[in-house]
């Protein structure tokens, strides 16, 4: 690994990262940066946290949740970078960090078009690996106009108490690149938490319910929305920005209108 003269970057959040060497021991607390460092550069990623399960053979130490680092076990792995999320991680533990010396990568993705961008300059311009297959296939993959009717849809992350993806999210972004319409559709909450209530004043179209973070099934989370069709699809594939994103596209858009189609036949 050759190193290169000091440079000075700006994180997603503006904060400088300075940097003598291309980081070759990276800790990752954002479980979608986890694997796009698992599966670009494995020899580097050297700790993830527990929430961390792709790929599926991952072996690296881990150091407890986003919301929970285990500050002692990062520091023992000695990294050269640690790569963290506005929205996963605590501003507490980013802070910690470097007030012990630990530089830290801070990302915000809030939509599509950020979270490609975020990862080109996490991956090209910090880390230097160049920008991977998968990331050459997900920009082409998300550069298509949208496919799907432009029905009124919700997506609850939660229940008890019901929470939904607003539409200043990454997840409401992917939703509407799909065609469709989010509700609530506002400039309110980024993550509305509803009464019941108002969850059926909402009237939607279609329901989307991902296998996380709250574990919808078939038996937990349909029988909520009687009469109105429901698709149950995986939370990686609509939470999740890195090598997911180069087939969650056409994943999502095949669930979707298979549970529309039954509907209508």
């Amino acid at each position: 690994m050759s190193g290169r003269t000091v440079t000075t970057l700006h994180d997603d959040l503006g904060c400088p990262l300075r940097l003598e060497n291309v980081p070759g021991r990276i800790v990752s607390l954002v479980p979608s940066l986890t694997e796009a460092l698992a599966v670009t550069v494995p020899d580097r990623l050297v700790g993830a946290t527990d929430w961390c399960t792709h790929p599926a053979d991952l072996d690296v130490p881990r150091v407890r949740g986003t919301k929970n680092p285990d500050h002692a076990a990062i520091g023992r792995l000695r990294p050269d970078l640690v790569v963290a999320n506005q929205e996963e991680n605590r501003r507490i533990d980013v802070d910690r960090l470097r007030d012990a010396g630990i530089p830290v990568w801070v990302t915000q993705v809030e939509s599509v078009d950020q979270a490609l961008a975020s990862l080109r300059r996490l991956l090209i311009e910090v880390i230097g690996a160049g920008e991977p297959g998968w990331l050459l296939a997900a920009s082409s993959a998300w550069a298509r106009p949208p496919e799907l009717p432009a029905v009124r849809v919700v997506v609850p992350i939660w229940r008890d108490p019901w929470m939904v993806v607003g539409t200043r999210t990454f997840s409401g972004d992917v939703v509407a690149r799909l065609g469709l319409t989010p509700v609530p559709a506002d400039d309110g909450p980024r993550y509305p938490r509803l009464d019941r209530s108002e969850l059926d004043a909402l009237a939607p179209d279609l329901v989307l319910l991902p296998d996380e973070p709250y574990p919808f099934a078939a038996d937990d989370g349909p029988e909520a929305f009687p009469g109105c069709p429901v698709a149950l699809v995986s939370g990686r594939d609509l939470t999740w920005y890195g090598p997911s994103m180069a087939t969650s596209r056409a994943d999502l858009i095949a669930r979707i209108n298979t549970t529309l189609e039954s509907c209508t036949s």
